[in-house]
């Protein structure tokens, strides 16, 4: 598999607007190309154009275009390519069918229930990728110790023991695949729930869909076996989906060869960085292939590759970092994936001032119309910013643009559109501000877009322990040249790399690139010695398939194998694929290398702590084959003599103002010798920036490689630059959010580290928010009445190295298990708190009357747990674990009520918290050493005022749409609770000035149960109320309530008495504060307004969840069906593991049909749940919208009410009512029929309905990567 003597190698990177041709000529001479991936008016295919061209221009011989290519010269070929992820974005794959076990029809649809974006009122999530499905009456389950019902024979699998309870029917399974067949549907995804460990269901019906004709059959245990049916299911279904697409694009490419490329070795790239042969290619492992790894120096790589609509970074630290589940357009695919996190910021990246701010993307100009400067009527974008700067050169730019494609890049209209812009914006700035000039403007969106970029990568690195700094750019992609000193610079690196071949990296990669072949199956052992002999039995047997494939493959001595075990201590959910290189075996480990030492060293590394008494479970075992490619690059440099000449100057605008720049064609520049800032170096492929105080050197392999200087600091002022708002406005988010990954790698719980149910914030002196990461609801503006609280209550007490905890409703707690966490930020020489950064993280038991500390039936706030006020948890630097202790065990003096069930954990994820909170003092101690204090300071005013003024302008623009449709400035409406109290609001707004009063007047009394809401909770629903009015990103902090007076009576079910009960107005009553809110604006109708919190328990396991129903229709949308609205994200457990934790059979989860409300538009379906016991437990329901129905607006029809049944095993059946709690015994049932959402307009009205557009996917789905799913889980919660 080496260089082929004497003939040409290809390796071609098809991507979706260019294609990259690398070749390998037989004197090992190097060309590359790039060509256009579609100009169908001069040829079929792209790589077959390109290799026609190099073979032609090579050997001098005509290879015509309208003959197949001789492949006699070619030696082998290597592709990447898109065709499947297009196919996926544009939705563009085979017609197909699902298979699913009876009771999950709508499993796939409904996914993890949380949706994808938390402020979008219209629920845009993918559409799933099959047309029909089939529900197959067949049921295997896990079989489980101390199970109470009736038993089965058990099938032993890989290492589970099972019981099928249901038989599967060939016969009817073979009626309803003759009838999809019937109707053109050759393409089948077959799911059964536990297939990944037991699949003799699944083959059963792979072997009958074969026999009948189905072209294309993929079972999920084949595709991928691993726990988890709903990731699995996406990822079948893809495989389904997109292999045809994948076979008829090869039929085409190998049609444009003599002989179908019978004698020519052809891999393809895969998702996880690794070759397969072309006839293995499938559809599962086709989407987004990889960029090559590089190390430089013995220092770890950030990989960033800037194109036209995004940005991909990853990190290479001398292995592959793989992801085993991720999101591409919309579908969760369960497969080695390398981590590459795509961020919405690229040349392409659409420029806007909204509000007194600079933003950047994430709309993007597209390839078409493509950027103002193309010559199509395109918006302004990044590189029109660039281009006004002077730093991209349209003389030295192909004659490509314009409607005739054959004009230069236009200065002229780039710059028509900045003067426009740079007008706006001069008018919104005030007398006392001095104006900006164009080139000012385009340098504030580039600097905002390098920070957004920023971003990412400290995530990135700072999520798993690494430093930042301590990394070399490697940057790639034709836009990333420009950006590369900048943002190195802001990251503290000193170094920038960039490949001679960065144009056509990925083309390259490949040809450097391993042929992998991967196997891996489900294991259920735990890593202990008596375990070890099982083991290596079954690590012995997935290494021998691989090296058998490989050698197939015509390797024999250059293959190596890595074995990798998935690993999780026992109880969590936090597994980490680990390979023991670096770790031998023996005498105490199994074969394969000390896996323990592996696994704890960087647990300890990315988490911060182990658990040294807890077992250790293998879920997975995995092996990687490698067939080394031995292939080795060839460069001739030009060892320079004097220094490199610019080929021409021009003038460059920099912080400094204009400035005199050399230009240098990287192909004259000689090697060894340096280029000092500002240059330009141009490529064939990309533009190279090299800024003031930067230095570029070409190494001899003929590399650019450049050392970023200190940036020459300009004093900042207090006074008000709008750039630097945007800048300070990611800055403070990104404290936010580092504060975030701290609390959730030192954590131990499950709720915080798993479930991410945490927010971390900054807030001013006064107390008031500035920044809040990630956004959950329910918290949002919550935590800045507990933080003012203590201003008021402790005032001059604070100290240094005090840190206070605190939960209590009257200082603005939520509910109980919510503990808030406080530290001071202290300055040397001011005597008062500068900042104060806070923590808030739901403790899964605090104690109180139920496990768990959610009680369905409390009365009193001492029912529901230990209660905090001002509680000193650290004290002049000492962590108080003594009386914490005592207060987290004081709940047992109150009768029928139990102090904490799980002090071990409260006290590790305070311990968490405080250490969040110390990273965040830290953090905001750097940015005042950087700024100074009065500048920081300032800038916290500026973004809290503008996210004042977005509110403002909201208000003022539904005030002059309401006085010309009614006359009137005032609206008002009200809801109910299911036992009849009413939440009551009226609006009255000021046009003048934007601001509202919202007074709750007239709102029923404090309740005799748990729904009362307190004040922060209606705070926290009305600033999620109003940025979903405002209908774009603007920072979430106290600016927002600035216009808004609210008005609560004291006593009210909003405002109760210093002892109420308070849990269910967290989860419940907040609900219905939106639907108030909504119904007033006349926004949209009533989702389905509860959480449904359901959950369940014994002596020995307890478990919560929150299930979803339908969303609300609005004006141009129906509500989703099955998904979690407004003051909820949850993301549900997955069948599969919720059966394997716990002693339940869930024998339904579908959609609950014609439970949305009617109308021009829909409501959303809500769904229904039914869970089987096996042993006694007992069930607490917290539920609402069981008597009162989500309303629906404008003529639409009210959504229907909920249900919640109890199927006893002696047949009777009981209605729950809404609140209740209740024993269980083994064989009873609780079914949930959730609640529909509201239609939006009369039904009548839906014939003049507009067609809704379709998006191409990548547009509204464009981030993926660890860094967007750790996100997607934290608004999940």
């Amino acid at each position: 598999m080496a260089e082929t003597k004497g003939k040409f190698d290809f390796a071609i990177d098809r991507g979706g607007t260019f294609t990259d041709v690398f070749a390998r000529l037989p004197d090992g001479q190097e060309r590359v190309l790039k060509l256009l991936s579609r100009d169908p008016q001069n040829y079929k295919d792209a790589p077959t154009e390109g290799i026609r061209r190099v073979l032609e221009k090579e050997t001098g011989r005509a290879f015509p275009r309208d003959q197949p290519v001789d492949t006699s010269l070619i030696g082998w070929i290597r592709m990447g390519t898109t065709v499947a992820t297009n196919a996926l974005l544009e939705r563009e794959g085979e017609r197909t069918a699902l298979l699913v076990t009876l009771g999950f029809k709508d499993l796939l649809h409904i996914g993890t229930q949380a949706r994808p974006k938390l402020f979008d009122l219209e629920v845009a999530v993918p559409e799933v990728l099959y047309e029909e499905v089939i529900e197959v009456d067949e049921r295997v389950v896990l079989r489980q110790d101390g199970c109470q019902l009736a038993r089965k024979d058990p099938k032993r699998s890989t290492g589970d023991s099972l019981e099928v309870w249901r038989e599967l029917d060939l016969e009817r399974v073979e009626k309803d695949l003759r009838g999809v067949l019937s109707r053109g549907i050759t393409s089948l995804a077959v799911l059964l729930l536990h297939s990944y460990t037991w699949s003799d269901h699944e083959k059963a019906v792979g072997a009958l869909a074969r026999r009948l004709g189905f072209t294309q059959v993929s079972l999920s245990s084949e595709v991928m076996p691993m726990v988890r049916a709903v990731p699995r299911g996406y990822t079948v279904c893809a495989d389904a989906y997109l292999t045809p697409k994948i076979h008829q694009y090869l039929k085409g490419f190998t049609s444009g060869f003599k002989g179908g490329l019978k004698d020519v070795d052809v891999l393809f790239m895969q998702s996880d960085g690794g070759l397969t042969p072309m006839e293995q290619f499938c559809g599962s492992r086709a989407v987004l292939s990889g960029p090559a790894g590089a190390k430089w120096k013995k220092k770890p790589v950030i990989g960033f590759d800037m194109g036209g609509t995004s940005t991909d970074v990853s990190r290479y630290a001398g292995q592959y970092e793989h992801v085993f589940e991720a999101t591409t357009a919309g579908v969760t695919l369960q497969a080695p994936q390398l981590d590459i996190n795509t961020v919405a910021a690229g040349g392409g990246s659409r420029l806007f001032f909204r509000s007194g701010m600079f933003v950047v993307g994430p709309e993007s100009a597209g390839a078409h119309p493509g950027p103002a400067c193309y010559r199509k009527g395109g918006p302004l974008t990044v590189t029109d910013a660039n281009l006004a700067l002077g730093r991209l050169l349209p003389s030295f730019f192909p004659k490509i643009f314009g409607p005739g494609e054959n004009e230069p890049l236009s200065l002229e209209e780039t710059m028509k559109h900045f003067h426009h812009l740079t007008r706006e914006i001069n008018l919104f700035l005030s007398s006392n501000q001095s104006q900006m000039s164009v080139e000012e403007v385009a340098m504030g969106f580039i600097r905002v877009a390098n920070e957004a970029m920023c971003r990412p990568i400290r995530a990135l690195t700072q999520a798993k322990g690494h430093d930042t700094s301590q990394h070399v750019l490697a940057c790639f992609g034709g836009a990333g040249g420009q950006h590369a000193c900048a943002i190195a610079r802001a990251l503290g690196m000193k170094t920038v790399f960039i490949h001679k071949y960065s144009g056509v990296l990925s083309a390259y990669g490949l040809a450097l690139a391993d042929v992998v072949e991967e196997v891996q199956e489900p294991c259920s052992l735990q890593y202990e010695q008596h375990s070890f002999s099982e083991l290596d039995r079954r690590v012995e047997q997935l290494i021998k398939r691989c090296h058998d494939t490989l050698c197939a493959r015509g390797f024999t001595r250059s293959i190596t194998t890595e074995v990798f075990l998935h690993l999780r201590y026992k109880g969590t959910d936090c597994a980490l694929m680990v390979t023991a290189a670096g770790y031998p075996s023996n005498a105490q480990t199994c074969l394969a290398g000390d896996f323990r030492s592996a696994f704890t060293k960087r647990y300890l590394k990315e988490f911060g702590f182990t658990i040294p008494d807890r077992a250790i479970m293998v879920d997975d075992i995995r092996v990687r084959g490698c067939g080394k490619s031995g292939i080795k690059s060839v460069y001739n440099t030009k060892m320079g003599h004097g220094q490199a000449k610019p080929v021409t100057m021009t003038k460059c605008y920099f912080e400094e103002g204009y400035l005199d720049t050399g230009v240098y064609l990287w192909e004259e520049l000689p090697c060894g010798h340096s280029i000092q800032g500002p240059a330009i170096i141009i490529d064939k492929n990309s533009t190279i920036l090299v800024e003031p105080c930067c230095e570029a050197r070409l190494t001899e392999g003929g590399d650019v490689s450049m050392t970023v200087g200190s940036d020459p600091h300009c004093a900042l002022g207090t006074e008000l630059n709008t750039v630097q708002l945007s800048i300070f406005s990611h800055r403070f988010m990104s404290i936010a959010e580092q504060m975030g990954r701290v609390l959730q790698r030192t954590s131990i719980s499950t709720n915080i580290k798993e479930r991410l149910d945490f927010s971390c914030a900054v807030f001013g002196p006064d107390g008031g928010l500035v920044s809040n990461a990630p956004h959950i609801p329910v918290h949002l503006g919550a935590m800045q009445e507990t933080v003012q609280y203590q201003i008021r209550s402790l005032g001059n007490k604070l100290k240094e190295g005090d840190v206070i905890l605190s939960n209590h409703p009257c200082a603005g707690g939520s509910h109980l298990p919510d503990l808030t966490v406080i530290t001071p930020v202290f300055r040397k020489g001011v005597s008062s708190p500068v900042f104060f950064v806070a923590s808030r993280g739901h403790h899964a038991d605090i104690g109180g009357i139920t496990p768990g500390s959610m009680p369905p039936h409390s009365t009193s706030l001492q029912q529901e747990g230990a209660v905090f006020t001002s509680f000193k948890l650290v004290t002049g630097g000492i962590f108080q674990e003594e009386a914490v202790t005592e207060a987290l065990m004081a709940p047992a003096q109150y009768p029928d009520s139990s102090g904490t069930r799980n002090l071990h954990d409260n006290l590790s994820d305070l311990r968490a918290q405080v250490a969040a909170n110390q990273r965040g003092s830290q953090l905001v101690g750097e940015l005042i050493d950087s700024y100074g204090l009065a500048v920081v300071q300032a800038y916290m005013g500026y973004i809290q005022s503008n996210a004042e003024l977005a509110v403002r302008d909201m208000l003022r623009d539904f005030a002059r749409r309401r006085q010309q449709q009614t006359g009137s400035l005032a609206v008002e409406s009200e809801d109910f609770m299911d036992d009849g109290t009413t939440i009551r609001l009226r609006v009255q707004i000021n046009e003048e000035e934007g601001s509202a009063v919202f007074d709750f007047t007239g709102t029923g009394t404090e309740v005799w149960g748990n729904c009362n809401a307190p004040r922060a909770i209606t705070l926290s629903a009305l600033i999620y109320c109003l940025r979903c009015m405002v209908g774009q990103d603007i920072p979430l902090n106290q600016g927002c309530l600035a216009p808004i007076k609210v008005i609560i009576p004291p006593g009210s079910i909003l405002q109760p008495s210093q002892n109420a009960a308070v849990v269910g107005g967290n989860v419940l009553t907040s609900q219905r504060v939106v639907d108030v809110i909504f119904r007033a604006f006349e926004v949209c109708a009533a989702s389905q307004g509860c959480m449904n919190n359901i959950s369940f328990g014994s002596e020995s396991i307890g478990y919560y969840e929150t299930v979803a129903g339908g969303a609300g229709a609005g004006p141009g949308w129906n509500g989703r069906s099955g998904v979690h609205s407004h003051m909820t994200n949850t993301r549900i457990t997955d069948p599969e593991i919720l059966e394997k934790r716990y002693p339940v059979i869930l024998e339904q989860f579908s959609l609950r049909p014609s439970s949305g409300g009617a109308g021009k538009y829909s409501g959303g379906d809500g769904v229904m749940r039914k869970l089987l016991f096996r042993n006694t437990v007992v069930l607490s329901v917290l539920t609402e919208r069981r008597s009162t129905r989500p309303y629906g607006l404008l003529g639409g029809e009210d959504g229907a009410a909920g249900l919640n049944l109890l199927h006893r095993a002696d047949g009777r059946v009981l209605n729950l009512g809404a609140k209740t709690s209740v024993s269980l015994q083994p064989g009873d049932m609780f079914c949930l029929y959730t609640p529909g959402g509201g239609g939006y307009g009369r039904e009548e009205d839906a014939n003049g309905r507009p067609q809704m557009k379709r998006r191409r996917l990548n547009e509204s789905f464009p981030e993926r990567g660890s860094v967007f799913e750790y996100r997607m889980a934290q608004e999940g919660v």
